[in-house]
C-alpha cells in the first residue's frame, strides 16, 4: 500500500515515469470515507488505465470544512485511500486548491463530483487541466450520502 503513496517533490518524476498511461485524477479531502466515496471512484477508475487521487493537507481541511475538521488527519486519509483497490496513487497536497497537483499529475482527464458544475470549477484548477490537453468530466454523487451528513448523525 505505501507504494501508492506519492509526495509532491515526487508527482512530477512519477508522472514522467507512466508516459503516456490514460490518467484518470480526482482530489478532495475525503475525511471520513463512505459508500458514496467508493462508488465514485470505482466509477473514475473504469475511465483510464491508472487512477492518482489528491487529497488536502490538514491545513487545506480545516480552512475549507472548519476548525473541527479534519475528523481523521491526513497520514490516515492517505493509507486509507491508498487500501482502496480502485486506486492507483495518491498525494497530498497543500492547502484549498489543487492547481499546483494538477500542473504537476498532467491528468489526462480530472473528474469531479456532480455538486459541481463545469462553471462552479475553480478557473485556475480548470486551466491548469486544459493547458495540457486534459479532459473534465463531472460524475454524478450518490444520493444520501455525505460526509458533512455523516459528522451531523454523529454529534447528535
Amino acid at each position: 500500500m505505501r507504494h501508492k503513496i506519492i509526495t509532491m517533490e515526487g508527482l512530477e518524476s512519477w508522472r514522467r515515469a507512466i508516459g503516456s498511461t490514460t490518467l484518470v485524477v480526482t482530489n478532495g479531502c475525503y475525511d471520513v470515507l463512505h459508500a458514496g466515496h467508493v462508488r465514485y471512484l470505482q466509477q473514475a477508475a473504469e475511465l483510464a488505465e491508472l487512477l492518482l487521487v489528491g487529497i488536502n493537507d490538514d491545513a487545506g481541511v480545516r480552512a475549507l470544512k472548519g476548525d473541527d475538521r479534519p475528523i481523521n488527519d491526513q497520514n490516515d486519509r492517505l493509507e486509507i485511500i491508498a487500501g482502496l483497490e480502485a486506486v492507483d496513487a495518491v498525494c497530498v497536497f497543500p492547502g484549498t486548491r489543487a492547481t499546483e497537483f494538477l500542473k504537476l499529475s498532467r491528468p489526462t482527464v480530472w473528474v469531479k463530483g456532480g455538486d459541481y458544475s463545469m462553471n462552479s470549477l475553480n478557473t485556475a484548477e480548470k486551466t491548469a487541466v486544459e493547458s495540457t490537453g486534459g479532459r473534465i468530466m463531472l460524475l454524478p454523487l450518490t444520493p444520501g450520502r455525505s460526509t458533512s451528513e455523516i459528522i451531523k448523525r454523529m454529534r447528535k
